[in-house]
């Protein structure tokens, strides 16, 4: 064989090579993509929030510069009307679940554990369950995890559309954020916590006068 006819051959076999390669990049791209079930809510950014984002993929935003959270209330899953600004002077701990979600599951017990810690301690946990289409699934999911604090009930995501684009709002399931108890928000993470990150996330918050 000439070496003409064969620089064809290894040009195929690099072109080859190289589509492979890129197919493994791509598909390892896409896998740390699917960290959360799902976005949801108006896209974020630094607008003038003026927060930091930590090695631990949590973003924190320092006294003064943080912004009010936007009015959430309505129906909770039992049907009881709940306001979080009710609970303006306490430490709020937010968390967008839905029962279909599976890191929202290996999320739950430790929420259970730390809500049930700091019960004494002004602080308040607060669900904001959606994409349920009905209630069943979730309150099935709240007794088998022991969740001791009620959700509001949100299945089209309306509560979280109501965050300002810019500001540090929920933009995945799970999603968590910690408020102030002026009711700003301090902190934020876009993905499922385990107790470590999530007491991590609160002290700081918890620890202000």
């Amino acid at each position: 064989m000439s070496a003409a006819s064969r620089a064809p051959q290894r040009s195929n076999r690099a072109l080859r090579v190289r589509r492979r390669a890129t197919l493994a990049t791509g598909v390892a791209v896409a896998a740390l993509l699917v960290s959360a079930c799902g976005s949801g809510g108006t896209s974020g950014g630094g607008g003038n929030t003026n927060f930091v984002t930590g090695t631990d993929g949590i973003s924190t935003v320092a006294e003064g510069e943080r912004v009010a959270a936007p009015e959430l209330s309505g129906k909770t899953l039992e049907g009881e009307r709940l306001d979080v600004a009710d609970y303006q002077g306490k430490v709020v701990v937010l968390n967008v679940w839905g029962s279909w979600c599976n890191p929202c599951r290996a999320e739950a017990k430790y929420f259970a554990k730390v809500a049930e810690d700091y019960a004494d301690q002004d602080v308040q946990f607060v669900g904001i369950n959606t994409r349920d289409g009905s209630t069943t699934a979730a309150l099935a999911f709240e007794k088998d995890f022991g969740i001791p604090y009620p959700s509001l009930y949100d299945p089209t995501g309306k509560l979280m559309l109501r965050f300002e684009k810019g500001t540090l709002n929920p933009q995945a399931v799970p999603s968590t954020l910690v408020l102030d108890r002026e009711g700003k928000i301090a902190a934020r993470s876009l993905t499922a916590l385990d107790e470590e990150r999530l007491r991590k996330m609160l002290e700081p918050v918890v620890a202000e006068k």
